[in-house]
């Protein structure tokens, strides 16, 4: 089946003058001496579509702290973010995952800085099914046969159930090999080495993917537990047949149980300063953490 590639829709509103939302990198960037935007300091911030909603609400409340501070925020994947700051063009990558070694090397050697990781907050993936599916409960193993390359489970009925509609066969929805999303499932749910079944639906953003299951009764998909509709149900987890399944929550992502929950980071090029410092600070403090809770992601401080 040959793969259906999605256009990409914009998950946002454009927001106030003092928070500009954009989709390209801009000049400046980089973690060097702050960028200034019509007389603000200016701070560029890319990445994750994972995250876009989050960073997008920071900088929207971060206006009320520094009014003199512009903060504008791009989606694109966790890739595109990663890409930006080893071109030195986002002075924060926002990221679903950590850099790989490769990527942290590119840095280095284009703008001789080391990237730094700021963990921000945390993400119970979530798997998604219609709303109207009788499907509670899936294993981490099944998953793996459900979008695992030489994964044996294709059909409803392999699962013991009817999905709604009668349609037997099931509609893998899955996200673009930039995002880093698709990188992590990839990397806790499949058997190691191996890749995606050739043939579901991969699309651009989080909110893209719990829409499309939530109008196809017979999909299931994966996405950030924060984009949950009334028009989908998020299944509960287990590692294997038999052990006890969780449900993605705050509660069971901080305490481990739920097996599918990550860490969420920015980077940035070396220790940040100026008005990137103080920004970050902010979004680690009490008053950007509860954005975080707001949000439906989990605080990194309590």
């Amino acid at each position: 089946m040959k793969k259906k590639k999605f256009l990409h829709r914009s998950l946002l509103t454009l927001a106030t003058a003092s928070v500009a939302l954009v989709f390209s990198p801009g000049c400046g960037g980089g973690g060097g001496e702050d960028s200034q935007k019509d007389g603000k300091a200016l701070i560029q911030n890319a990445g994750s579509d994972t995250m876009v909603n989050l960073a997008q609400a920071w900088a929207e409340a971060y206006v009320t702290v520094d009014a003199t501070v512009s903060v504008e925020v791009s989606g694109g994947g966790s890739g595109t973010g990663i890409a930006a700051l080893i071109n030195g063009t986002t002075d924060i990558a926002n990221c679903s995952r950590s850099m790989k070694k490769s990527e942290v090397q590119k840095a280095k050697t284009n703008t001789n800085k080391d990237p730094k990781e700021h963990i921000v907050g945390m993400d119970a993936l979530a798997v998604y099914v219609h709303k109207d599916n009788p499907l509670d409960t899936i294993t981490i193993v099944q998953l793996g046969q459900i979008f695992g390359e030489d994964g044996g489970i294709t059909k409803w009925s392999q699962l013991g159930i009817e999905a709604p509609g009668g349609k037997d066969e099931i509609i893998r929805v899955s996200r673009q090999s930039n995002s880093g999303t698709y990188v992590y499932f990839k990397e806790t749910v499949l058997a190691k080495g191996k890749e995606f079944k050739q043939g579901s639906l991969d699309l651009h953003g989080s909110k893209d993917v719990v829409e499309l299951v939530g109008k196809t009764p017979s999909a299931i998909g994966y996405s950030g537990m924060g984009y949950a509709t009334d028009h989908v149900k998020m299944l509960t987890v287990s590692q294997k047949d038999g052990a006890e399944a969780y449900k993605p929550s705050m509660e069971n992502a901080m305490s481990k149980k739920y097996p599918i929950a990550r860490p969420l980071f920015m980077y940035t090029l070396g220790t940040p300063e100026g008005a990137v410092k103080t920004y970050l600070e902010w979004c680690l403090g009490a008053d950007g953490q509860k954005v975080v809770v707001d949000n439906g992601y989990i605080p990194v401080t309590q």
